[in-house]
């Protein structure tokens, strides 16, 4: 495999979307912007969405999909890599939003779902129906910490309704290849969770002990001092969840039995995405840094999203 710099200069990147004109869209959380990242690594701004823009994904409609966390507060820790260390003093509040890519018209969905407020909305994924699942993993503050959850929403629709809440920093969210499992990746425990998928925003839920109804599919491997954050499922099924801490990628079967770590030089891989003519290129956004890297030659090929562009 070879790992190859695109772009630098980036400010917390995160969201990575492979184009199919070689591209990569993807949020500058710190700036507030919808990009584009050219194969040579030009970096052209979309849309200035402000706040915390923090996952994007491509909806059936062309569009992009965008949870806004409201914004973070940053320090720079030594070698000058960024680090978020909770709500922002500006905070303008939780939300999804949507771009138009051909005309960059920004529209606010909605800030709320089953009457409970948005606060960090981070990560979401398409159905084969869709619609796109949701994770709010909250607010961090200096004396308290908000707790979130994981919802669903048809684009149209004006809200959203909980599929699980209250969670646990819920971080990544993805979709088993056949469309059955639901999973997300819990920040803070450094767990990977599953619900069975019983309909379009519905799943089956375990009774108590499970804190909210999920199984856990695996925890923390690899030791302490590692935080997950997003994620994506490749054609067999495994997820490979970015890794903060440890700095990597952590691959997990579906099982939960094989756990692997490939580390990549930045404490802050937040996110990652699968792309090229034959999904063995790995797109990965190193946030502490603000770089784009590419992981080429991956030994087993990306799962299609549902929708691209």
């Amino acid at each position: 495999m070879k790992i190859r710099e695109i772009a630098s200069g980036l400010q917390f990147p995160e969201g990575p979307v492979a184009m199919s004109d070689g591209s990569v869209v993807l949020v500058e959380i710190a700036r507030g912007t919808l990009s584009r990242v050219t194969p040579d690594g030009h970096i052209h701004v979309l849309a200035t969405l402000g706040g915390g823009p923090n996952g994007a994904a491509i909806g059936p409609d062309g569009a992009v999909y965008i949870c806004n966390n409201g914004g973070f507060s940053y320090t720079s820790n030594p070698g000058g890599c960024l680090r978020p260390i909770g709500q922002a003093d500006d905070y303008s509040g939780g939300r999804i939003e949507r771009v138009n890519l051909a005309t960059g018209r920004i529209d606010r969905l909605f800030d709320e779902a089953d009457g409970l407020t948005l606060r960090g909305p981070n990560d979401l994924v398409f159905d084969a129906h869709g619609g796109f699942y949701f994770t709010d993993l909250g607010k961090v503050r200096e004396q308290d910490m908000d707790r979130g959850g994981l919802f669903y929403a048809m684009p149209g629709a004006q809200g959203a309704h909980a599929v699980a809440h209250p969670t646990m920093t819920p971080n990544g969210v993805a979709i088993s290849p056949d469309g059955q499992t639901l999973y997300y990746s819990e920040t803070e425990g450094a767990r990977l969770w599953a619900f069975d998928v019983t309909g379009p925003g519905e799943v089956c839920k375990l009774p108590w002990p499970s804190p909210q109804g999920a199984r856990l599919v695996a925890a923390s491997p690899g030791g302490h001092y590692q935080r997950f954050d997003s994620m994506a499922v490749d054609a067999f099924g495994n997820l490979l969840v970015a890794t903060l801490l440890h700095g990597g990628i952590t691959v997990i079967s579906p099982d939960g039995y094989h756990c692997s770590h490939w580390p990549l030089p930045d404490q802050f891989t937040t996110n990652l995405c699968f792309g090229g003519q034959d999904l063995r290129t790995i797109y990965v956004t190193l946030s502490g840094s603000g770089r784009l890297i590419a992981i080429d030659g991956w030994p087993v090929p990306g799962l299609p999203l549902c929708f691209n562009a």
